[in-house]
């Protein structure tokens, strides 16, 4: 079960859990439906399959396994390259003239990586629970802006939040401390970036 969650809620996904919530749970959803598609499938491509297409390359270039991956000494080069795929991401978003908040998801979350690779240097941060924290910090963001009451979508997905940090404690991928502090950084940057870039 913890391996599932793990699995299912990597922190690779959270841009486009908050992207599809809001294209269609939202006003957005009176968007062109093709238009729709075509935001999620460049965030898609620039957000997870490039950055995991490169990092298991990476991986198998060093000869590494997922485990040896997961170290936090070994970890500089998939933030990086994860890092490279967001700012191409955020440009090419930029020169198509996409609203500023939609772009401010991604913003977000890669400021969000940025902080990750700072602390990496000297302590391992939880990315799923940094995934969480800016899902959380998305829906709350949004309920502000668009003018609607998040508390049962807020429990769902804080339960989830604690049923994933359980999950990563239960793997011994990190520690409590560890988890919660990846979910601070994950709603501090995604209410943040959200709301600003609104402004």
């Amino acid at each position: 079960m913890a391996r599932t969650l793990s699995t299912l809620f990597s922190p690779f996904y959270a841009p486009i859990w908050i992207l599809i919530g809001l294209f269609f749970f939202s006003y957005l959803k009176m968007l062109p439906f093709r238009y729709k598609l075509f935001i999620i499938c460049i965030v898609f491509l620039f957000t997870i399959f490039i950055p995991r297409l490169s990092i298991n390359m990476f991986r198998m270039l060093m000869r590494w396994s997922h485990l040896q991956l997961s170290h936090r000494e070994h970890r500089h080069m998939p933030y990086l390259l994860t890092i490279i795929s967001y700012v191409v991401c955020i440009l090419l978003m930029t020169k198509m003239n996409v609203a500023m908040f939609i772009r401010g998801i991604v913003m977000a979350a890669f400021v969000s990586q940025i902080i990750c690779v700072v602390l990496n240097a000297w302590w391992k941060v939880s990315t799923h629970m940094v995934g969480m924290g800016g899902l959380v910090g998305a829906l709350i963001a949004f309920s502000i802006l668009f003018f609607y009451n998040p508390l049962w979508p807020a429990c769902g997905l804080i339960l989830l939040s604690g049923a994933l940090g359980t999950s990563r404690i239960i793997l011994r991928q990190h520690t409590l401390a560890q988890v919660l502090v990846g979910f601070a950084i994950g709603y501090s940057c995604s209410m943040t970036f959200i709301l600003l870039s609104w402004m």
